[in-house]
C-alpha cells in the first residue's frame, strides 16, 4: 500500500479501534455520459461492476474483513456493496443504508452533462459550483420532478429536510449527524467498517475529519471503486488516509491492451 497523504484532524477524546475503508461506488451510466448524477437513481455500468469486483478483490488480497457496512440508498453505491461483499464471501455482513450518504444533490444541473451545463451557464460558474466548497447550484423548484420528496424512496422523510440543490457544505451538515450517531461509535467498539457512497459526500467526510481549508478540499477526489484505508490516532484523530493498490496479473495487461487494440 503506498500512502497518498497524511493530514492531521482535530482533537477527539475516543479511542478509535476498528478499521475504515472508504469506497467511492463504481462507474454508473451518467459517470459513463459525463452527466451531473446527484440524487438521480442510476445503475452501474458494465466497467463500474468490474470496478467492484477488482475492489473486492484488493481487498481480499490484503486479507480485510468486514463487521459493518453503510452505504447510501442510491442503487449505484448500495450495488457496489452487494458486489464487494458477495464477492469476498461476507454476505452476511450487516448492510445499512441512509439517505444522508447519498451524493450531493445537483439541482438543476441534474441531469445535464458538463457541456450542456457549460452552455448555459458558463465553464467557469459550472467549476465554481462544482468545486468550491459552500456553492449552491440553481435551485429546483418542489414540483421538479428531480426533487426528492416526489420520491417514494423518500415518502417516510419530512419533504423540508430533501434538497433542492446541495453544496458540499449542506453534504457535509446531512452527513456529519450519521456519522456521530452510527458510524464513528462502531468504530469506538472496534467493528471493522466499510462505507460504500459518493464522490461528493466522502470529500465532505474527509473535509470534516481532517479540518481542511477550501483550497484543501479543492485537492481532494475521490476514484471510482478504489478502496481508501483510513488511520485513526489513539485519541481518535484521522492521521492519514491512502488507496490500496492493487497489482493486476499480466494476463489482465494482455486482455486490456487487447481489448483496446481490436476493434
Amino acid at each position: 500500500m503506498t500512502s497518498q497523504s497524511t493530514h492531521h484532524g482535530a482533537n477527539c477524546p475516543t479511542n478509535y479501534m476498528g478499521t475504515l475503508i472508504l469506497l467511492r461506488h463504481g462507474q454508473s451510466l451518467w459517470n459513463r455520459e459525463k452527466r451531473f448524477t446527484g440524487w438521480t437513481d442510476i445503475e452501474l455500468s458494465k466497467k463500474g461492476v468490474m470496478e467492484a469486483q477488482r475492489a473486492a478483490q484488493i481487498l481480499k488480497d490484503k486479507r480485510v474483513t468486514f463487521d459493518l457496512c453503510f452505504t447510501s440508498v442510491l442503487c449505484r453505491a448500495h450495488g457496489t456493496a452487494g458486489i464487494v461483499l458477495k464477492a469476498m464471501n461476507l454476505t452476511s455482513v450487516p448492510v445499512r443504508r441512509s439517505w444522508r450518504l447519498n451524493e450531493r444533490h445537483y439541482g438543476a444541473l441534474q441531469g445535464m452533462t458538463w457541456w450542456e451545463a457549460s452552455s448555459q451557464f458558463g465553464p467557469k460558474q459550472v467549476l465554481i459550483w462544482q468545486r468550491h466548497f459552500s456553492a449552491v447550484p440553481p435551485l429546483i423548484s418542489s414540483q421538479d420532478p428531480r426533487f426528492p420528496g416526489l420520491d417514494p424512496l423518500y415518502s417516510d422523510l419530512d419533504s423540508q429536510d430533501l434538497p433542492l440543490a446541495e453544496s458540499i457544505k449542506c453534504t457535509q451538515h446531512r452527513l456529519i449527524p450519521y456519522w456521530q450517531e452510527e458510524i464513528a461509535p462502531a468504530l469506538q467498539e472496534g467493528k471493522r467498517v466499510l462505507l460504500v457512497a459518493h464522490n461528493n459526500s466522502i470529500r465532505s467526510l474527509l473535509q470534516f475529519l481532517l479540518h481542511l481549508d477550501e483550497a484543501g478540499i479543492k485537492k481532494v477526489t475521490v476514484k471510482t471503486g478504489e478502496p481508501l484505508v483510513c488511520k485513526f490516532d489513539a485519541r481518535g484523530n484521522l492521521v492519514s488516509y491512502s488507496y490500496m493498490w492493487w497489482k493486476p496479473k499480466l494476463k489482465d495487461c494482455t486482455q486490456k491492451l487487447l481489448n483496446y487494440c481490436l476493434p
